[in-house]
């Protein structure tokens, strides 16, 4: 997902201002921008300098294996979701590149499967319910979260059991990989930021949307205009560490 939104904002940069705002389903917009304002101020005064330090001193090697980290380990929940979706091939394809990169990469850091062909894909239980037709619901900017849904709000716990902290028993390490989550996390939408056109608030919640809508048609989408985009040659374009 993380990649799908960077490639959108990038595209929503590019696209007629009439695209923007065209999804309505915001009857709590008030509440949303109150707490879409606080989290800017914080990422402002926190986040974001703290995802420019990582990324201007960190090397480039250690910042793919920190994201090779996170991306093995969300395929357990990934796996999961495939089976609830009935994309059995998809789920055996995901089942051994978990374990060539949980073994041979180690732990993750390296992405050998990738190098066999074998490709990486992102589900989640928000997507599974999109899946099988559940409506999104209204529109929810939340703390620590972000942008999200009705529908994909109360999907997330099913996600958390498969998260880090499922995995990590001891406190002091499951704050440690969260907060390196978040800022890995951060760190790759820095370039992404620069493209935001127009009202911030609408720019992000339209771009959420049209990821969210990709992911659970597997990127199937309606509008023409992205249809047509060449996807593959805006990625080749791209920093290689996002």
């Amino acid at each position: 997902m993380k990649k799908i939104l960077i490639l959108l904002m990038f595209v929503f940069s590019l696209h007629s201002e009439e695209r923007l705002s065209q999804y309505e389903e915001d009857p709590l917009e008030d509440f949303n921008r109150i707490v879409f304002n606080l989290a800017d101020k914080l990422d402002s005064s926190i986040l974001r300098p703290t995802a420019s330090f990582y990324s201007e001193n960190t090397p480039t090697i250690v910042k793919s294996s920190v994201s090779n980290f996170f991306n093995n380990l969300s395929e357990v929940d990934t796996i999961a979701n495939q089976l609830l979706q009935g994309k059995f091939r998809l789920a055996a394809d995901d089942t051994f590149r978990f374990l060539i990169n949980s073994t041979f990469g180690i732990a993750g850091i390296f992405d050998v499967a990738s190098g066999v062909g074998l490709e990486r894909h992102d589900e989640d239980f928000g997507q599974t319910l999109g899946y099988w037709g559940f409506p999104t619901g209204a529109y929810l900017f939340t703390p620590f979260v972000g942008p999200t849904t009705v529908r994909d709000f109360f999907a997330y716990p099913t996600g958390w059991l498969f998260s880090i902290n499922s995995i990590f028993n001891d406190t002091n390490q499951k704050i440690i990989i969260t907060g390196l989550d978040v800022i890995e996390t951060r760190e790759r939408l820095l370039v992404a930021e620069n493209l935001i056109v127009g009202d911030k608030y609408a720019f992000v919640k339209d771009v959420y949307f049209q990821s969210r809508e990709s992911e659970v048609n597997d990127g199937n989408v309606e509008d023409e205009f992205l249809m047509d985009f060449d996807f593959d040659s805006l990625e080749e374009d791209l920093p290689e560490n996002l």
